[in-house]
């Protein structure tokens, strides 16, 4: 059984330093066992500017079990699923300890950010790239960072395709499905 109180001084103490860190972590849906966590990119990285969401459940086994997180934000990184933002991360798996926290978890997906692991690969497509043509790595990290990470990116094509008459969950399902391509979302909601 989830120990609900420990979860609960966890997102106290998590959000009394958001300031800071610039961590947050919240229940979605009212629910202490799903949660939402939030990451600032780090500086000097193609991720900075970019606030990444993690999808967060706790198994019943926690904090003696990982909690299962996954990138719910789209990012380009050799570690994280760039289809299903599942994350490869030691401590998300065997390097787990009860006495980690969330907040913990989440600084290291942040630190993840800054030093990816190419030799143990989430998505070995973007493992190849970062090994052999880091230019075009960092440019395409920064660019899903401005596409999905920024929320004066995606929100300014959500706004402007809804001012064409567009509904809104229409338009941010479609964005989402063309990897957040305006032109290709116009192309599909004009078609649909």
């Amino acid at each position: 059984m989830v120990d609900l109180a420990r979860v609960q001084k966890e997102l106290q103490e998590c959000n009394k330093d958001v300031e800071v860190s610039g961590i947050r972590v919240a229940p979605k849906a009212d629910s202490l066992i799903h949660l939402i966590g939030t990451i600032p990119g780090p500086l000097g990285t193609p991720y900075e500017g970019g606030t990444f969401n993690i999808d967060i459940t706790l198994p019943d086994g926690y904090p003696f079990e990982p909690p299962k997180m996954r990138f719910a934000t789209k990012v380009w990184h050799p570690n994280i699923s760039s289809q299903s933002g599942a994350i490869c991360l030691d401590i998300l798996k065997d390097q787990w300890s009860p006495a980690l926290t969330i907040k913990t978890a989440l600084l290291s997906l942040q630190a993840l950010l800054s030093a990816p692991a190419p030799d143990d690969p989430q998505d070995a497509v973007v493992a190849k790239q970062y090994i052999k043509d880091q230019n075009t790595f960092i440019s395409t990290a920064r660019y899903w960072t401005e596409a999905f990470a920024k929320a004066t990116g995606v929100e300014e094509k959500v706004k402007r395709l809804i001012e064409m008459g567009f509904p809104e969950d229409l338009v941010r399902s479609i964005l989402e499905a063309v990897g957040g391509d305006e032109n290709l979302a116009l192309e599909k909601l004009c078609s649909a």
